[in-house]
């Protein structure tokens, strides 16, 4: 099935790539209001592999994939697999970072809002919904002005890499990083809350607080263990769509990771570069669902059996 689904991708981006209006060689060969000869146009196509038809197109495509030939960038010359190799451990860093911070905030702060009820249970919704409300551009703006530009606690932005200095590689993640997170955070807090609501009123949940286990005990092993498995669905899907909002986050911290260097290339009409990068994408957002998969087994045995 797996094999099945990558397929239908590679497929749904070769023919969405094609789409695109304009002609990706004339874009790159024109300057200004002149533009080339078809001479040196069709010279550039048969270069680049353009100049045939799409089922050829299509199998060249699918072949160097295969081969892990992503090709080469129109604009640069520069492998697209190379390019993508040194943008993505960035992209990455930022995803993971950003969700172990939802997580970790968001897992308790819901299921502390879900036990106590009250005050508790209602402050929470509120920041939970604004954090959903607040636009991470918004959010990122909010984060430089405070913490770089009136406190001077943290850089506005940027990148270093940790081979060169490992203190500021790791200052220049923290805001990014956390105006990635609030939403995911959120949204983790708000299925949390609902799971153990509805897990805290199962029999089992019951016949466990009846056999005289104490009020922490039950609630660690029966009622948060039970409650994790859609929250689990929900950081699996959530992980993979932080890689697209990464690319408001890259612009505002001047971050050059993948979701920059895709921007740029759509901007371009760099058929290689895009396709390279979407492709990726989706095989890591499959990869994703299948991790998922094997964590229900780990949180609920029925899942196994």
């Amino acid at each position: 099935m797996g094999a099945v689904l990558v397929f239908l991708v590679l497929t749904l981006i070769f023919s969405a790539i094609r789409l695109i209006p304009g002609d990706p060689v004339e874009l790159l060969l024109s300057s200004g209001n002149t533009s080339a000869s078809p001479e040196v146009v069709e010279q550039m196509r048969e270069q680049l592999g353009l100049n045939g038809s799409l089922p050829v197109q299509y199998w060249n495509f699918l072949t160097g994939i295969l081969t892990g030939d992503l090709g080469e960038s129109i604009r640069t010359g520069d492998a697209v697999s190379e390019s993508i190799a040194q943008r993505l451990p960035r992209t990455l860093e930022l995803v993971i970072f950003a969700t172990v911070i939802s997580m970790l905030v968001g897992i308790p702060l819901g299921a502390w809002a879900a036990a106590r009820g009250g005050f508790v249970d209602s402050a929470a919704t509120v920041l939970t919904s604004l954090g959903v409300a607040l636009p991470v551009y918004v959010l990122g703006t909010l984060l430089i002005l405070v913490f770089s530009l009136t406190l001077g606690w943290l850089p506005a932005g940027g990148f270093t890499t940790w081979q060169q200095n490992p203190g500021r590689h790791f200052q220049l993640l923290i805001l990014p990083a956390i105006a990635l997170s609030l939403g995911f955070t959120a949204i983790i807090a708000r299925m949390t809350r609902s799971a153990v609501l509805e897990t805290m009123g199962q029999d089992w949940v019951r016949t466990a607080t009846a056999f005289g286990h104490g009020p922490l005990k039950v609630f660690r092993r029966h009622v948060l263990r039970n409650s994790l498995t859609p929250v689990t669905t929900v950081i699996g899907l959530g992980f993979g769509t932080l890689l697209g909002s990464t690319v408001l986050v890259e612009r505002v911290f001047n971050y050059p990771g993948l979701s920059s260097l895709l921007v740029e290339s759509v901007s371009n009409r760099d058929y290689a570069v895009v396709q390279g990068i979407v492709i990726i994408i989706a095989l890591l957002f499959i990869l994703i669902n299948i991790v998922v998969d094997i964590v229900y087994g780990l949180l609920d045995p029925r899942v196994r059996q």
